[in-house]
């Protein structure tokens, strides 16, 4: 069994039992995260779609951990032209545990 829900603006295919970063969530280490934004729920041959989202459907989660990813380089260059620009960034993150899916 395994669904497909919406955080930060991204789709995360999920199973319960698996750990996965999503965006920052202001919640606490520790503590419990509902997603009611379901878009899809997988049971075998029964599959749901949702329009957009399932009704009823929610995904539970276990806050494991905040933190940030490695860095990444932004470059910006025009050969020839004297301009060269660089950037890193680090996004933050938030890891979860999936605790359970439910129709």
């Amino acid at each position: 069994m395994y669904a497909v829900i919406k955080s930060g603006g991204k789709q995360h295919r999920v199973v319960e039992g698996e750990r996965l970063k999503v965006e920052l969530l202001n919640i606490e280490p520790g503590q419990t995260v509902t997603f009611d934004d379901v878009l899809m729920v997988v049971n075998g041959d029964n599959i749901q779609v949702g329009t957009p989202i399932v009704a009823g459907a929610k995904v539970t989660a276990e806050v494991l951990d905040h933190g940030r990813h490695d860095k990444i380089r932004i470059v910006k260059f025009r050969r020839r032209k004297h301009y060269r620009r660089q950037a890193g960034h680090r996004q933050y993150y938030t890891e979860l545990k999936i605790t359970g899916i439910s129709v």
